[in-house]
């Protein structure tokens, strides 16, 4: 049986700064939204600290903490890989909790090929 891509992974620079919020909260949670106040960046919450809407996706997990992203942002981003990075300063918004340490996640994007493409990695549905 072939493996399944994953549409998500992580940079160790992102892993670092999971590792001491977890320290910090223990499970957390991921959710990127469509746009308004916090734009498209890639919240961190508590577990349970957000609840996501109807039919939003899960696309995987980091460190088993979820990664939901909004339906309609998954309709847009669906053909692409996630890869969750962080870098140093404030975004906008200022909910997520790796903010008091000056830093800010963000996700940078890549295409899937075709072939990773028909064997991806199932999402989960909110419902």
């Amino acid at each position: 049986m072939e493996t399944k891509i994953a549409r998500l992974s992580a940079t160790e620079k992102a892993l670092e700064v999971i590792w001491e919020l977890e320290k910090k909260y223990g499970d957390l949670m991921f959710y990127q939204a469509g746009g308004c106040c916090e734009g498209t960046q890639p919240q961190c919450f508590e577990k349970g600290g957000f609840f996501p809407r109807m039919n939003d996706a899960m696309i995987g997990t980091i460190n088993e903490h979820e990664f939901w992203i909004d339906r309609d942002l998954f309709e847009y981003w669906k053909y692409s890989h996630f890869t969750l990075d962080v870098v140093d300063g404030f975004g906008p918004g200022g909910f997520s909790l790796e903010t008091p340490l000056g830093k800010t996640f963000k996700v940078v994007y890549r295409l899937f090929t075709p072939d990773e493409y028909e064997n991806l990695e199932p999402v989960k549905r909110s419902e």
